[in-house]
């Protein structure tokens, strides 16, 4: 029968996965979807150079321990979980800091240059939106 269906969904704007398209933020309000990668940090630094003016969302799925510290100078980082268990912690006034996460849709905003590191509780999924420009890492000592 023709014409008697019609799909629900018939916009042309492009769909995507946070699994698998990572999305670039630039400070004039365009976003760039980045396809995820084995060289996607490659690619971005390819693409956008020192990220200045930028953030990125992304996605990440954590059964351990990060192995490193970051820490983001040019500006805030919103971390939120979306299932699981993590403590943030923070390197704040000479001392770590925790930061419990366990309820879906928790966030915080890890301050300008402030070193942090996630300890995973349970199996987690996180989403971030991250200033790039600038950000560091060192090793995480166990």
């Amino acid at each position: 029968m023709v014409g008697l269906f019609t799909p629900r969904c018939t916009s042309k704007v492009a769909q995507f996965t946070i699994d698998s398209t990572y999305l670039v933020l630039g400070e004039n309000g365009d976003s760039t979807p980045i396809p995820v990668s084995d060289r996607f940090f490659a690619d971005l630094e390819n693409k956008f150079g020192d990220f200045k003016g930028k953030r990125l969302v992304s996605h990440f799925t954590f059964t351990e321990d990060w192995d490193t510290w970051e820490m983001h100078p040019a500006g805030e980082e919103f971390v939120c979980l979306l299932w699981g268990q993590v403590d943030l912690i923070l390197e704040q006034d000479g001392a770590e800091n925790r930061i419990c996460l366990s309820t879906p849709g928790a966030y915080v905003l890890i301050p300008r240059g402030i070193w942090h590191t996630v300890k995973v509780d349970r199996p987690s999924s996180m989403l971030f939106i991250t200033p790039g420009q600038g950000t560091q890492n060192r090793p995480r000592r166990q």
